[in-house]
């Protein structure tokens, strides 16, 4: 059972209104990753965005500076928006990643969360699911040849062109991120890609069937389950107590989930809604070490997940507070889970 830690650089406001520091907040990420590696948490994973409420738009970047100073963690974006960049330039900076951490790197690619980057890069949202399916074969079709002869739809073609430089791992590792539906399962599975699983509301019950439609797609498809591993990524905080981790978590995160509400027509996030989510069947993965590591243990028996990435700050959290819910994942939490 890995554990790992996601992040997206948040720069949104907390409940006293003020902006963090771009510069500092990337530090911040930073000196989260250096801690995660030096206390044996397996993953730190950055996301991608294109907005001013996140200070990341280059995962591969930050993440070769934290390649610099750690070990043996591995290192991944969270994700890449593979649908509006260029296959070829994404193996080129995840290559360069593997070869700077000494075979670290990892690919997460997924379609994103977000719509800014479409427009940024000249890609159309009509072309969403399609931009992304063909995109991600072409991803793997490098991965797997050195020079590479392709022709699609949304890229120039490809007639026996060598890209480099080759990663050090062979092949690179490239996972799957989905946020829920049934086709990106599929998508997944019938190319005997990994998938990493976003539950970030509902009961993660409900989430099961993803599970067993992954698995089923795999075995149809010619793969072994049980070497194709499912990871979830979620939202969660760990402290002292379970009320003190309650009451360190929810101001920013509600007013992280409220931005985002404005956005997306939700309504503004309330206590109680909260303290539903942080139930032993919520979304949430929050409180003492040993709650934590249930909740993991739970999911890891309904789902079948074999890695298990916690997001501590989804609006901006105080620093020292992160600091402090990393050491416990990896100390506390990390030695009960593979006790078990």
């Amino acid at each position: 059972m890995e554990l790992g830690l996601t992040t997206f650089a948040e720069l949104i406001p907390g409940a006293g209104g003020e902006k963090p520091d771009p510069g500092e907040r990337l530090r911040q990420v930073i000196d989260e990753a250096v801690l995660a590696d030096r206390i044996g948490l397996d993953i730190y994973a950055i996301g991608e965005h294109h907005r001013p409420d996140f200070a990341v738009s280059a995962p591969s970047v930050v993440l070769a500076a934290i390649a610099a100073l750690t070990e043996r963690i591995r290192l991944s974006p969270a994700v890449t928006v593979l649908s509006s960049d260029d296959p070829v330039r994404v193996f080129q900076r995840f290559s360069t990643l593997d070869l700077i951490s000494d075979g670290r790197a990892e690919l997460l690619v997924g379609r994103g969360s977000f719509i800014e980057s479409f427009p940024l890069f000249g890609d159309s949202l009509e072309d969403y699911d399609e931009l992304f399916a063909e995109k991600l074969d072409l991803l793997l079709k490098i991965g797997e040849n050195e020079r590479v002869t392709w022709s699609g739809k949304f890229r120039p073609p490809l007639d026996n062109q060598g890209v480099y430089p080759r990663p050090q791992q062979d092949p690179l590792p490239v996972w799957v991120g989905v946020g829920g539906t049934p086709q990106s399962i599929v998508r997944a599975g019938v190319r005997g890609l990994p998938v990493a699983l976003a539950i970030i509301g509902g009961s993660p019950e409900r989430f099961s069937v993803l599970g067993k439609l992954f698995r089923r797609t795999l075995v149809d498809s010619g793969f072994d389950p049980e070497v194709v591993p499912l990871a979830v990524h979620a939202h969660g905080h760990i402290s002292e107590s379970s009320e003190q981790a309650a009451d360190e978590f929810y101001p920013s995160y509600a007013a992280a989930m409220t931005r985002l509400g404005q956005e997306r027509g939700w309504g503004p996030m309330t206590r109680p809604q909260f303290d539903a989510m942080r139930s032993p069947e919520g979304s949430l993965v929050l409180g003492t070490p040993q709650e934590v590591a249930t909740k993991i243990l739970w999911w890891k028996e309904i789902l079948g997940i074999s890695r298990f990435m916690l997001h501590i700050s989804v609006g901006t959290m105080p620093h020292d507070q992160v600091m402090r819910s990393i050491e416990l994942l990896g100390t506390e939490v990390a030695q009960l889970v593979r006790r078990r």
